[in-house]
């Protein structure tokens, strides 16, 4: 007979939640509080962006470690050691006196996030029915969503009404109280540990990823060249594909190995992992254009640039629940089909429909489709990934679910990043010189070189992000600039969101070939379990 769900299933995911809300949200939360951050920290641009991508490198680079040692030690043992580390780190993060410690501090909590957050997927899988699986999915990865695009709303309300330790401190109470939860209501499960420990596997993964998602992070800022001496970005990058290359060759003379070959080889879970990265890289390169053109093109502060994703992050979070129910009863292939392309219509509106004279209310339309697109996306590809992962490798499936997704976020920031860099530089230089016939001869110089400064230097996005608008000189030049890098924002995001849409049609295609799956609802609803896997209260 199979054993009962665990009872208090429900309340534990409520705990799982919270872990999760707290490590997404401090991927973005962090952002409108960079130009406070260079002003009391006196720290530079390449430091504050070292503030972000600490916490991003860390926490990409180390899910497959705490994947296995989940495995090992058990996931709700690991989940609690994370909980805690994050918060120690949060506390640190708020009492940091120097850009130096506070990026340390940022690391630390990237390390502390990477230990909970595979641990959340197996013991979501463990303690739920099949029936069951795909709403909760829904529940956590709404939860994810909301997280993800909520964080400049609630940085920009802290900064503005608060100070800048406030983003951090915050984290504290909620760790300590996640803690307490978790170990009164999610189960200590006890499974037959895997067998030998890989660590030549570990570390062949952990550098290989460590390296590509640094030079994806990096290779912008440092205009995909040399970083140090002779080693270029470039360089990183091959190193870190021939070390992932080296990892797979590895693993497949293991007998223990990472990440089992036999995942590959079930068709729902690479796909799912596919297009999983696709929705990462979408999102995160989706959100860095909309965070950025509602502040350059239309002059919002970065509260109301937050406050004007609410349609947003209220779609998603109705939705997302409601798909994973769908997904248990339909099944996720043409759930998949119809979020990945209202998602990929809701982003090409946004990038083709706005033009300056576009308010908060214009964009409640495009971002509804965005938030729908993603919760009818989200839960069920989670569902169809772990649906039928055994428990024992689960762990391992959720750590290469979780690196898809925050690799994707890398490289969609990035890659977005550079094509609209790219581009903004070639609107605005020939806009300079058209508009340059507007003002008085002795103008005409300090305007061009300052838009031609704005639009090329490598951290001009960056500095666009964090103070809205530009360096400028004063009066009807000031203005002219900011007309001008606002409309030349405007022209340069519209390719870069078309490609993320070509991107997310594409998926479309890679979900036609998913295999339609038997609903689990349709399974008598009785709960799939390892039988030699026990749970403690």
């Amino acid at each position: 007979m199979n054993p009962a769900p665990h009872p208090r299933r429900w309340a534990a995911l409520a705990v799982l939640c919270l872990g999760n809300y707290l490590i997404l949200l401090d991927t973005s939360v962090v952002n409108t509080a960079a130009p406070v951050l260079m002003r009391t920290l006196d720290a530079s641009i390449g430091q504050v962006l070292w503030v972000f991508n600490g916490y991003l490198l860390a926490l990409a680079s180390l899910l497959i470690v705490f994947s296995r040692l989940g495995d090992l030690l058990g996931p709700r043992r690991v989940f609690v050691g994370g909980l805690a580390l994050f918060g120690v780190a949060s506390l640190l993060c708020g009492l940091s006196q120097t850009a130096g410690q506070l990026i340390a501090a940022r690391v630390l909590q990237g390390v502390g996030a990477a230990a909970l957050l595979p641990q959340a997927l197996v013991l979501i899988t463990a303690i739920f029915p099949a029936a069951q699986r795909g709403a909760a999915f829904g529940v956590f990865t709404g939860v994810a969503g909301v997280a993800a695009v909520s964080g400049p709303t609630l940085g920009g309300v802290v900064v503005t009404h608060a100070t800048w330790p406030w983003i951090f401190l915050a984290n504290v109470p909620l760790a300590v109280g996640g803690i307490v939860a978790a170990r009164r209501l999610v189960p200590d499960l006890r499974g037959t540990p895997p067998r030998g420990y890989d660590g030549i596997g570990v570390l062949l993964a952990t550098l290989g990823l460590l390296a590509v998602v640094y030079g994806l992070i990096e290779g912008e800022r440092h205009r995909w060249a040399a970083v140090a001496g002779p080693v270029t970005i470039p360089m990183v990058l091959g190193a870190g594909v021939a070390l992932l290359v080296g990892f797979a060759l590895w693993e497949r003379r293991q007998a223990a190995p990472v990440l089992p070959p036999a995942l590959w080889h079930d068709r729902g879970f690479a796909a799912a992992t596919a297009i999983t990265f696709v929705t990462s890289f979408a999102l995160h390169g989706f959100l860095l254009v909309f965070v950025l053109q509602t502040q350059l093109t239309h002059g919002m502060s970065p509260q109301l640039s937050g406050v004007t994703a609410l349609p947003w992050t209220i779609a998603l979070s109705a939705v997302a629940p409601v798909a994973g129910r769908l997904a248990d009863r339909a099944g996720s292939r043409w759930l998949l089909i119809g979020g990945l392309a209202v998602f990929a219509a809701g982003v090409a509106g946004t990038g083709l429909l706005p033009d300056r004279g576009w308010t908060s209310l214009s964009y409640a339309g495009v971002l509804i489709a965005v938030g729908v697109g993603m919760g009818l996306v989200i839960a069920p590809t989670t569902t169809l990934a772990m649906r039928t992962v055994p428990p024992e490798r689960a762990g391992a499936a959720s750590g290469a679910l979780n690196t898809a997704r925050q690799v994707g976020a890398a490289m969609g920031v990035a890659a977005i990043g550079a094509v609209v860099q790219h581009r903004l530089a070639q609107v605005v230089q020939a806009e300079a010189v058209r508009r340059a016939g507007e003002l008085a001869p002795a103008e005409r110089a300090p305007f061009t070189a300052e838009l031609e400064q704005a639009s090329q230097a490598g951290s001009a996005l960056v500095t666009a992000r964090s103070t809205g608008t530009p360096a400028a000189g004063g009066g009807h030049v000031r203005a002219l600039i900011q007309d001008v890098f606002a409309d030349g924002f405007l022209a340069a995001s519209r390719p870069a969101l078309v490609a993320v849409a070509a991107l997310l049609v594409l998926a479309c295609a890679l979900a036609l070939l998913i295999r339609p799956t038997p609903p689990t609802a349709a399974k008598d609803g009785k709960h799939e379990e390892d039988p030699a896997l026990a749970v403690s209260p």
